[in-house]
């Protein structure tokens, strides 16, 4: 694995991996989270879709979501990732409360 250059502005990285069932869902979340703009000029954040590691041959399904932070101090880090992760936590357990994909998925689990 690569390792990026360090940007001086902002020295603190982390970079969020979120799989989902499909590419649909992904990119569900992908536009539910870019409505809202990084507050503070002290981080930055993109959003980005890529395929799963767990792809097969020919599948290139971009089902994870990837989110990439800097900011200029840890604290103001773990700030924007404690929001980010409240924020996809209520967009997976809305996903799971109402869209279909999501609700036949886990019958089909039940069921097996």
């Amino acid at each position: 694995m690569a390792t990026a250059a360090i940007d001086p502005d902002f020295p603190c990285a982390l970079t969020i991996e979120v799989p989902f069932p499909t590419s649909r869902l992904a990119s569900t979340a992908l536009q539910a989270l870019q409505v809202d703009k990084e507050l503070s000029p002290l981080v930055s954040r993109t959003f980005a879709l890529a395929s799963s590691q767990d792809a097969g041959e020919g599948d290139v399904e971009t089902s994870v979501l990837r989110t990439e932070y800097k900011a200029t101090t840890n604290r103001m880090l773990r700030v924007a990732v404690n929001s980010f992760m409240e924020s996809i936590s209520l967009i997976i357990e809305v996903m799971g409360e109402l869209d279909e994909d999501v609700l036949a998925a886990g019958d089909q689990t039940e069921a097996q």
